[in-house]
């Protein structure tokens, strides 16, 4: 049922992403404008992904009626395979994000979706179908939902510490192809009744090249616990992303949280520049309206894209020498979770990442 009130008036709050989990969605990959060599390579990684993830939490797999018997014939064992028409594979942005009570109680929150800019810079058109998957998710859950007018939100470009304070990243919420002529505080008052955040901490930057997303900060920022975040780094001065890093530090340890608490900043590595190769660029379908795979091109690629699920926490990897620096320190922040890597470059060229493909609902 679509509700007229909103999360905050009705006591329910967006939680950590590290509670408890009664599943994981994903979409599958498939359009060719996006993904390369038919989204072959592409499904073989999210096949990985979903049968890693089906090891610690059941996983629902939204596919397009085209790929539905192919992938059903897959047998992927605690995964249950749906069809949700889509335009592309980033459920984290298109798909709900639920709220709960604490209580026992559950809803979904049904943001407006505009392919990551509309008509203004978006990546894909059109993009329908992601506009309605918020409201298949929460249908398939059977919870209702609440929908926050003409509001355009991503999935991806908010991470709450499940204690009322709230990651952003201005790069993105405040780009013009999402809610022009909506100010800033009218933002943080929308994302404070729809998430019942108490604090919205507002990042400057996301990773250097994220152009996919302007920024999402489930890219460059994460809570690892309440007052405890991972941040990507690099140390190397002449790259781009470190003055990125850089102020994005500054301004972490200015603020402190809903609680009154500075926060501790664990920093992590960036890889390598990774960039785009002549035979990747090449199996890409050039569409019009399409965001471009261009050789050369350098891919926004950081490890804090990774996704907690149930007793692990899925990690992207590049086959990199900081791969090892990045699984040694998560390993080190998270005792009681298992580290499960993950080589992800074939997502990355998408535009995105593990976190960026999944989306959580909280076990009631």
């Amino acid at each position: 049922m679509k509700l007229t009130s909103t999360p905050k008036k009705d006591g329910y709050y967006m939680p950590s992403e590290l509670a408890p989990h009664k599943c994981t969605y994903l979409l599958w990959p498939e359009r060719p404008d996006n993904w390369r060599a038919g989204a072959k390579p592409a499904q073989a990684a999210f096949k990985m992904v979903v049968e890693t993830i089906a090891k610690y939490e059941p996983v629902v797999l939204g596919v397009n009626q085209s790929q539905y018997l192919h992938v059903l014939g897959m047998n992927m064992k605690n995964v249950q395979v749906v069809e949700i028409s889509n335009n592309d594979s980033w459920i984290r942005d298109s798909g709900a994000t639920m709220v709960v009570d604490g209580r026992g109680g559950i809803r979904a929150v049904d943001w407006g979706f505009n392919g990551y800019g509309g008509m203004t810079n978006g990546i894909y058109y059109p993009w329908d179908f992601d506009d309605y998957v918020g409201a298949k998710m929460a249908n398939i859950e059977g919870v209702d939902r609440y929908v926050p007018g003409d509001f355009v939100l991503e999935g991806g470009s908010i991470h709450s510490d499940g204690e009322g304070t709230l990651l952003v990243t201005e790069e993105t919420l405040l780009d013009e192809g999402r809610n022009p002529g909506k100010s800033k505080e009218e933002i943080e008052a929308l994302l404070r009744e729809y998430t019942g955040a108490k604090k919205v901490l507002w990042l400057p930057y996301g990773v250097y090249k994220d152009e996919d997303t302007n920024g999402h900060v489930d890219n460059i920022c994460q809570f690892v616990a309440p007052g405890k975040v991972v941040l990507a780094w690099e140390d190397d001065e002449s790259d781009p992303q470190h003055e990125r890093s850089v102020k994005d530090l500054e301004y972490l340890e200015s603020v402190t949280d809903a609680k009154d608490r500075k926060l501790e900043i664990v920093k992590i590595h960036v890889p390598s520049p990774i960039t785009i190769t002549r035979e990747e660029a090449e199996g890409v379908d050039s569409v019009e309206g399409t965001f471009p795979r261009r050789e050369g091109d350098r891919l926004p690629a950081s490890y804090i894209n990774y996704y907690n699920c149930n007793g692990a926490i899925i990690l992207p990897v590049f086959d990199d020498p900081r791969d090892n620096e990045a699984i040694k320190t998560l390993a080190g922040l998270f005792p009681d979770r298992v580290i499960e890597p993950i080589y992800a470059r074939e997502i990355l060229l998408g535009g995105g990442n593990i976190h960026c493909i999944t989306q959580q609902v909280p076990r009631a």
